[in-house]
């Protein structure tokens, strides 16, 4: 009889497999989220110490071997009709978690099934990145409030198209903002920037993810008006602790996590390749210095580039560029690969130079 040690089995139909199941020995074997029957049930749990997680009943789902996608996040959503967002698994989702106490979960059981759900995202995420090598994945981050048409907006676009269209996959926060522009340059990759310039015209005309329905309603008439020629993916990572700010559906992949402190550090960890800073405040000030400290302890095999677009914000509004310099050369800050731009070609080819 084979024998099976230490493997996790994860959201499986095991009851398609039964009579292999039935004929092959488990020792110390996980079974997340498996489809099972009696028979399959009483063996695992006879034999050689394994873990069978039950069923728990949430409105989420727990055990995800893939990524969310805006189909499955946004499922039943009409943009015809706005209100249908009400209905969709996020918005079904973030009621029940602030239903249940939000950021502080008000039982163990709910507090533990967050954890095993956003366990399976990080899980899903990292299957999925490892299609692409370290140094091409990027990330945007920048001010959730970035209005749809500015200048700093538009920039983010065409660095995020130029980039994937050069085999970058880019990520972000997966949210409005800048976060937004990051996945629509992606969606427009391989059209035209007259293309690009027209499906930013439609967003314009909700600058803000307030009102909710209207931003969302014309996020869906850019994707229906302007569908992708060639299947390039982008990352959005989301938090239903911003649960008010929705998911941006131009994401090819969203990873949307319980606990924003695991989504902020892996998100800085999968981009190796660096990260661009565009204009923004509280949130993304805290990333430049997460950031910063990963880096300068090597804490992911590299340093990886830290590069900030629009040189006035970044020195004189929020002058966090010149302190950085100063810190690395006091020796306070180590191994900091520093940049600073207001043209897109600069910031392209920083990141290429370092790509390739």
């Amino acid at each position: 009889m084979p024998l099976v040690e230490k493997a996790a089995f994860q959201h499986l139909d095991l009851t398609k497999v039964k009579e292999l199941i039935l004929q092959t020995k488990f020792r110390e074997c996980l079974f997340l989220g498996c489809k099972v029957d009696k028979d399959i049930r009483d063996y695992i749990m006879d034999k050689g110490d394994n873990i069978l997680f039950p069923k728990m009943k949430v409105p989420f789902k727990k055990y995800i071997s893939k990524l969310y996608t805006r189909n499955s996040i946004y499922s039943g959503y009409n943009k015809e009709l706005p209100e249908t967002y009400d209905n969709t698994y996020d918005k079904k989702v973030y009621d029940h978690y602030i239903a249940k106490g939000g950021a502080e979960a008000d039982t163990i059981y709910e507090s533990l099934a967050r954890r095993i759900h956003d366990h399976s995202v990080t899980d899903a995420l990292h299957d999925f990145i490892r299609n692409y090598d370290d140094k091409k994945v990027i990330a945007i981050m920048g001010g959730h409030s970035l209005k749809r048409g500015s200048k700093d907006y538009k920039n983010i676009c065409l660095i995020s198209k130029r980039l994937t269209e050069e085999g970058y996959l880019m990520v972000s926060g997966g949210g409005p903002g800048a976060m937004e522009a990051t996945h629509v340059g992606a969606w427009f990759a391989g059209r035209t920037k007259k293309d690009l310039n027209s499906g930013v015209k439609i967003l314009k005309t909700c600058p803000s993810y307030l009102p909710q329905k209207d931003w969302l309603r014309t996020a869906f008439e850019v994707i229906e008006q302007f569908p992708q020629i060639k299947k390039y993916e982008s990352v959005g990572i989301p938090t239903w602790l911003y649960g008010h700010e929705p998911p941006t559906p131009f994401a090819s992949r969203i990873a949307k996590y319980f606990a924003n402190s695991v989504r902020e550090e892996g998100l800085l960890a999968i981009a190796k390749g660096g990260v661009i800073y565009s204009p923004g405040s509280a949130g993304t000030i805290q990333e430049i210095f997460q950031d910063a400290c990963q880096n300068h302890y090597v804490s992911y095999e590299f340093p990886s580039p830290m590069v900030f677009i629009n040189s006035k914000y970044w020195t004189k509004e929020r002058p966090v560029y010149p302190f950085l310099l100063q810190m690395q050369k006091e020796g306070k800050y180590k191994n900091l690969l520093l940049s600073i731009y207001d043209d897109v070609e600069d910031v392209v080819g920083e990141v290429l130079k370092f790509g390739n």
